[in-house]
């Protein structure tokens, strides 16, 4: 990703400097910090794809137009070192101290990608002290040298000064966040500004509150009310409606999937208590606590959810429950939403805009890898709820913003999901038909007047400790007699085993049948913050849900075989998971020959390649001649969700076509450029070959669209109409491999090889000859995370979605979302190809 450099470089348990968390809404922010390391000198930085790209300017910006001031380009930096300004101890990277010399906002004149990409932006700048036309040029490398060296240069404007005018770096040396000078920031203690932050803890077990400036004062807000902090303060609750709310009156919030707690920090001690009140402090370790017992601040309640991130970027229930049970407390983080009370004064009855404002500011000086503000939206609700459903995040939460915080359940807070997630009763289970210790489905029902009635089944989601520990658990709670209010059907009970209704799980499904049972069904993980009385079926249907898929037919031995252990998927989560998108995935993998990733004991067994029929394959897969080798064993072709279904029955984790079709072997009607980084390659130099490729394209009349690899990479892919062959095809795309590297050789190549490959881009233009084949869009890859090789929209590509973003478990959220397809209109789009008429650039 783009800061791990960054990171790597950093030791954050010494330095003040931040580590970087969630990414905002873009924007177009610039500073310039003046930094007396080693050697002084000025780090200018423009926000891009979300993060700061940095030069370290040896003699600072220059006024004088055509001056050339040289710029190291260094490491991305995080949108929140914007706002830094302190002392980095000595010893460590950059060590020295840093002041806020410059900010405001910076204009591109053109795509800054592309500008970026080639060695040459041009850009206005709109701050407090530098303004007007710049640019940044890069150099040509010298033989063997390790530095990118840029030049930024002022454009002749208004702004600009001669040589005989003051110098600004003189007549300007100041903070302007501050006022300070370097030498007034030089003398403090690492991490403590006497104007602008906090003391990090030195010794002891508590830490006192300072008093500073940009600390938060309850004290002057309207509403606060001076008072003893109370035990506890039951959680207020949101209610769940169809649709998000619009206007001006509410604000909008990504909604977690993690555990809702209560931080309560009391002189330096710390509690976490459950939305019940249980004290689960111990439970997530002692990183989250330490950084809540640094916050300056003598007492406070904080509103918030403890989640686990996967490396996607999204918070993950399940995940959560993975890290709790094997005892892992590295990735935890707490994301802060409100603030209940603060340093003797009871904030219940202020505004939610106002303690909201007193929280982002108690939390601006915070480890933000560990503690975390959870910012809010004021566009349209209906707009940011698409926008995280696109993204396959669970929902959003709306909130009244002048509205106070009243416990219990309301219509002040409303939630909105984007897909069907509640919490159930497990009533029963039935054994595993792999595992004779172990589970292969949970029994669940919900309280309806106080009766407990029967809702299905759910048999995918559980990894193998989970399935083995939820064993053992239910057979301690074991009893022969149903806990259901009315007799099952034998269908129903079928290999049931019923226990005490104790256990409360926490479910995502696509939507309720007609006689009110769950379908498409999947584990997310144990609720025991819910007591199982309070669960009854929520009434409101999910904002997004998926078509009916059609009806699976092909019967799956052993259908809780795992496939992904880590991520408990099994068999039968993946023909579901099919089930679901085969409107979409069809186009691309009927009527044409297949190769296929299978993986009959998941993928941390045996992988094999296979392109050639097998003994006892599925008679709903079609076994196909090549006619030019029509004596050799014959190929797989599928016709239908029958087909795809054979082949998730034999362990097919990866589907792989043709870019040709059965009807015309010979002439491809699809074009797929691979982009594959090397290593120490940063993701937004793919997205920006990706953008490069789609010109090139354009510039010779095709189209072209792109898809996530499910890899590392990114495919951008052009529809073509069938009259070239394989030959010309190739040739084609060589051309257009071998001119991209030529024009960058620095962050391109087309040859295979791998010593040339790092740090660089591998244009893969392979797939582009007879017998080769490119995973197919909406298939699974047989890597952990289970990601999916995913379709884009061209303005979605950027860096919160990575090459692994999409997964089998949200891609049907965000196909149900979205409503079209992506690629809809990929077909019409296609023309022929005349590679005679132009050469690629």
């Amino acid at each position: 990703m783009a800061l791990e450099t960054y990171r790597r470089k950093r030791d954050f348990a010494a330095t003040p400097e931040p580590r970087g968390g969630r990414r905002r809404k873009a924007g177009h922010a610039f500073v310039v910090q003046k930094h007396a390391a080693s050697r002084l000198h000025y780090d200018f930085r423009l926000e891009l794809d979300g993060v700061l790209k940095s030069w370290a300017v040896a003699k600072g910006p220059s006024l004088v137009p055509g001056e050339k001031r040289l710029a190291v380009h260094v490491e991305d930096h995080p949108l929140e070192y914007g706002d830094f300004e302190g002392t980095i101890p000595k010893g460590e990277y950059g060590g020295g101290t840093v002041i806020l010399w410059d900010r405001g906002t910076w204009t591109p004149e053109g795509d800054p990608h592309q500008g970026y990409a080639k060695g040459h932006l041009d850009f206005t700048l709109q701050g407090e002290k530098l303004r007007g036309r710049w640019h940044l040029v890069r150099m040509s490398g010298k033989p063997r040298e390790k530095l990118d060296n840029w030049l930024l240069i002022k454009g002749d404007d208004e702004f600009a000064r001669t040589d005989d005018a003051p110098d600004l770096l003189d007549e300007r040396p100041e903070s302007v966040k501050t006022g300070r000078r370097i030498a007034d920031v030089a003398g403090e203690a690492p991490g403590w500004s006497s104007k602008t932050g906090r003391l990090r803890k030195t010794s002891g077990p508590t830490q006192q509150a300072m008093s500073a400036p940009d600390l938060p004062d309850p004290s002057a807000v309207k509403g606060a009310r001076k008072a003893a902090m109370p035990d506890f303060v039951a959680p207020m609750l949101a209610t769940l409606v169809a649709k998000a709310p619009q206007g001006e009156r509410w604000l909008h919030e990504i909604k977690f999937d993690g555990y809702r707690l209560q931080a309560r920090i009391e002189a330096g001690r710390i509690k976490l208590l459950t939305r019940g009140g249980l004290d689960w402090t111990t439970r997530f370790g002692k990183p989250v606590t330490a950084a809540l017992r640094e916050l300056p601040v003598g007492s406070a309640i904080l509103d918030g959810e403890l989640v686990v991130e996967t490396d996607a970027g999204a918070s993950d229930f399940s995940a959560l429950q993975a890290d709790l049970s094997a005892g892992r407390t590295d990735r935890f983080a707490f994301y802060a939403f409100d603030l209940i009370h603060l340093d003797g004064y009871d904030l219940r009855a202020v505004a939610l805009v106002q303690r909201k404002a007193l929280l982002a500011r108690l939390l601006g000086g915070a480890d933000d890898s560990l503690l975390r503000y959870s910012d809010h939206f004021e566009e349209s609700g209906a707009m940011v709820l698409r926008h995280a459903c696109r993204l396959s995040l669970e929902g959003i939460v709306s909130k009244l913003r002048d509205g106070p915080y009243r416990s219990g359940r309301g219509k002040a807070w409303v939630k909105s999901k984007c897909s069907a997630r509640q919490e159930f009763v497990v009533a029963g289970y039935a054994p595993s038909t792999v595992s004779r210790r172990a589970i292969g489905s949970l029994i669940l029902g919900v309280y309806r007047d106080g009766k407990l009635e029967h809702v299905g089944r759910v048999g995918t989601g559980f990894s193998a400790v989970v399935a083995e520990d939820l064993f053992q658990r239910l057979e301690r709670l074991r009893t022969p007699e149903s806990p259901f209010a009315t007799p099952l059907t034998a269908d129903e009970a079928r290999q049931a085993r019923y226990v005490r209704p104790e256990l409360v799980a926490e479910i995502e499904f696509r939507a309720w049948t007609a006689d009110g049972q769950l379908r498409h069904a999947a584990f997310r993980g144990i609720r025991e913050d819910k007591p199982p009385e309070e669960i009854m079926r929520e009434p409101s249907k999910p904002v997004a849900k998926s078509p009916a898929p059609q009806r699976r037919r092909v019967r799956l031995t052993h259908p809780d075989r795992l496939y992904w252990p880590e991520e408990g998927i099994n068999k039968e989560g993946l023909a579901d998971y099919y089930a679901e998108v085969w409107r979409h995935i069809a186009p691309w993998i009927t009527g044409r020959p297949l190769a296929l990733l299978r993986c009959p004991n998941g993928i941390a067994g045996e992988k094999f390649f296979q392109k050639h029929a097998w003994k006892g394959i599925s008679l709903h897969v079609v076994q196909v001649q090549d006619p030019k080798n029509p004596k050799d064993e014959p190929l797989i072709a599928i016709e239908d969700l029958d087909g795809l279904m054979g082949l998730v029955q034999s362990a097919a984790l990866e589907i792989h076509p043709w870019g040709s079709t059965l009807a015309d072997w010979e002439r491809p009607d699809l074009i797929t450029m691979d982009l594959d980084p090397g290593e120490g390659v940063a993701w937004s130099a793919v997205i920006t070959a990706a953008r490069d490729l789609r010109q090139r394209f354009h510039d010779l009349g095709l189209t072209a669209f792109v898809k996530t690899s499910g890899g590392k990479g990114l495919h951008v892919v052009a529809p073509l109409v069938p009259k070239a062959e394989w030959p010309a095809v190739k040739a084609f795309t060589k051309a257009m491999a071998d001119a991209m590297a030529a024009d960058d050789p620095d962050r391109y190549v087309a040859t295979i090889s791998k010593a040339k490959r790092r740090g660089k881009i591998l244009i893969d233009y392979l797939r582009n000859q007879r017998g080769a084949t490119a995973v197919a869009p909406y298939s699974t890859r047989a890597r952990p995370g289970a990601a999916v090789s995913a379709p884009l929209y061209w303005d979605e590509l950027d860096e919160i979605i990575g090459p692994a973003w999409f997964t089998l478990r949200n891609m049907p959220v965000r196909l149900a979302t979205l409503g079209a397809d992506p690629w809809e209109g990929f077909r019409a789009a296609a023309v022929p190809l005349e590679p005679a008429r132009k050469k690629p650039r």
